[in-house]
């Protein structure tokens, strides 16, 4: 068994914090943000601890205005976000063409198998070329670093309608033209 499908196993049953049915009043602006490398910051400092970053990444939101909060049961406070909560930093392929199944690590430890409830979309537009990003839960999505991007490209199959793309759990993901 590979190593993302034990961390995928090992996952905590409960999942993530019930976040999205949490209702707690507006708090305010405590300094949090996550800055586009992944680094997690309060109030200019960075967070060093990885167990603190994981911990608020189990209850990070992002709401229907776009605005990223922490949210718990009794508070909810912003979190300024430059480009994605998240970083996909490892990815894994199995199989090829339409039964390939590509499982993703991000920066907090979520693994994540791409597929139709977790699909890849791709922004065009940055001076690097496309990004693309993983859909982790929620409203919230992992940026695929870069490393990662030219793995991606290297999965390029043509799919039905002739698109170049990449295939994962019976979903094809085209790729920006």
């Amino acid at each position: 068994m590979n190593r993302l499908e034990e961390l995928l196993k090992q996952a905590d049953p409960k999942g993530p914090a019930p976040v999205e049915r949490w209702n707690p009043p507006y708090c305010g602006d405590i300094g949090l943000a996550i800055l586009r490398d992944g680094q997690w910051h309060y109030q200019g400092s960075a967070i060093a601890r990885l167990a603190m970053v994981k911990l608020f990444a189990r209850v990070l939101r992002r709401d229907e205005d776009g605005r990223y909060y922490l949210v718990t049961p009794v508070e909810k406070v912003d979190v300024a976000v430059a480009d994605a909560p998240f970083l996909a930093v490892e990815m894994q392929a199995e199989g090829a063409g339409r039964g390939q199944s590509l499982l993703f690590r991000t920066n907090v430890d979520d693994v994540v198998r791409c597929g139709a409830d977790h699909p890849l979309r791709f922004v065009t537009g940055d001076p690097q070329g496309f990004k693309p990003y993983l859909h982790v839960r929620g409203r919230l999505e992992a940026l695929v670093t870069r490393p990662l991007v030219y793995d991606l490209v290297e999965l390029a199959v043509e799919g039905d309608n002739g698109a170049l793309g990449i295939w994962s759990g019976g979903a094809f993901f085209p790729l920006p033209t």
